[in-house]
């Protein structure tokens, strides 16, 4: 199995990449990322392209599974319009790309609360990509929704925040449903949604 992927440098993206190039499943994986990774194996392709130029890498996206873990937050993107640049168009882009490709599966990491009417900016982003890439007609296509993710070494810092408290309150037995996901438990998670794509759409909750 040959799996495109965007996002690999994320954490959740990290996790994943481990996990696939471990299975003995997938024979090859093809990562598009804006920076050299470190990271060498003998399955493994890194290709290093320009999200805003497209037509020099668009015909490297060929196999039998894309995967999206792309995302930004608005501090690091610097404005709503610059987010959605990379949270929507370049996942959007790519989506479209691994379709005219003949690519069959897609498994998109989305976010918890995505909803294309939200009044909430990150939520109503979220919600309209899912709906643009649902719309593209993929044979099996996979949302994959998190909750609240306890990423490694995160610099985001409401979000350490967030999950201190709740892992207080767990401590506690309180809020036990609001346990913050591990990186490494949502990347099995869609390691597993490869296999498993039975459905045409199928939306994974997580936690």
């Amino acid at each position: 199995m040959k799996v495109c992927m965007i996002g690999a440098t994320g954490a959740t993206g990290k996790d994943l990449l481990e996990l696939l190039l471990d299975h003995e499943a997938i024979e090859t994986v093809h990562v598009f990322v804006r920076k050299a990774l470190a990271l060498r194996h003998h399955k493994l392709y890194i290709h290093e392209v320009d999200f805003d130029q497209p037509d020099s890498w668009i015909s490297l996206i060929t196999g039998d599974v894309a995967i999206s873990c792309m995302g930004t937050t608005l501090k690091q993107a610097g404005s709503k319009e610059a987010q959605w640049k990379v949270d929507f168009n370049y996942q959007n882009e790519f989506a479209n790309h691994a379709k005219q490709n003949g690519i069959p599966v897609f498994i998109l990491l989305s976010a918890s609360g995505a909803n294309p009417n939200s009044s909430v900016f990150y939520s109503k982003m979220k919600g309209q990509l899912e709906v643009a890439i649902q719309q593209i007609g993929f044979q099996s296509l996979i949302v994959v929704r998190p909750g609240l993710l306890d990423r490694k070494n995160s610099d985001r810092k409401n979000e350490r925040y967030a999950v201190a408290m709740v892992h207080f309150f767990n401590s506690f037995g309180l809020f036990k449903k609001f346990r913050p996901l591990p990186t490494k438990e949502l990347a099995e998670a869609m390691l597993q949604s490869i296999f498993d794509t039975r459905v045409s759409y199928r939306v994974i909750k997580l936690p």
